[in-house]
């Protein structure tokens, strides 16, 4: 049996208009990232980048996508995505682009090539993971320090406390429901 190995790229999808991101959809997502590799790479990209492509996460609020590809073919892929300048969904087009914000890669050879764009390159989801978090506390140190008064602070600092609460809350819950069964 033959393992086929796959990258992921952790990407952002940033927009001015915030309707742009509540009208994302996997399917729709993946079937522009895919007319965008065939109007890059013609029709050789289009079917070597079809075997094995997924947006396996998509976050909706943050505009945070996983995209998993061959583990040949992930430089197609990440060559495209600066070519994608709008989403259209439900007969509206939104213009966006995508800020790529983690690659997983392995070789050796291409470490040199892209040490300016990226500092961290692990080939997991569990990585992408981990970054993910670590972006995301980069990004909320940032927004506290960018604060212009004490009550827009306080209001952030709650809002996290308050999802902290609440994923304490879910855990605990699930693990009661594990001890009673």
């Amino acid at each position: 049996m033959v393992r086929f190995k796959h990258r992921y790229l952790l990407c952002e999808l940033v927009s001015d208009d915030p309707r742009c991101r509540l009208s994302l959809d996997d399917r729709v997502l993946s079937s522009l990232v895919r007319d965008t590799i065939a109007r890059v790479h013609g029709t050789f990209g289009a079917a070597a980048c079809s075997i094995g492509f997924a947006v396996r996460y998509l976050n909706a609020y943050t505009g945070i996508v996983l995209l998993r590809c061959r583990k040949e073919f992930y430089q197609l892929v990440w060559s495209a995505l600066p070519f994608i300048t709008y989403l259209e969904n439900k007969g509206h087009r939104y213009p966006c682009f995508f800020n790529t914000l983690h690659v997983g890669v392995c070789k050796v050879e291409t470490f040199h090539k892209l040490l300016t764009a990226v500092t961290h390159m692990p080939g997991t989801i569990r990585t992408c993971q981990k970054f993910l978090i670590q972006y995301n506390r980069r990004q909320l140190l940032i927004l506290l320090q960018n604060c212009t008064d004490e009550g827009e602070r306080e209001a952030i600092q709650k809002s996290v406390t308050r999802s902290c609460l609440l994923e304490k809350e879910e855990e605990s819950g699930e693990e009661a429901a594990e001890a009673m069964e």
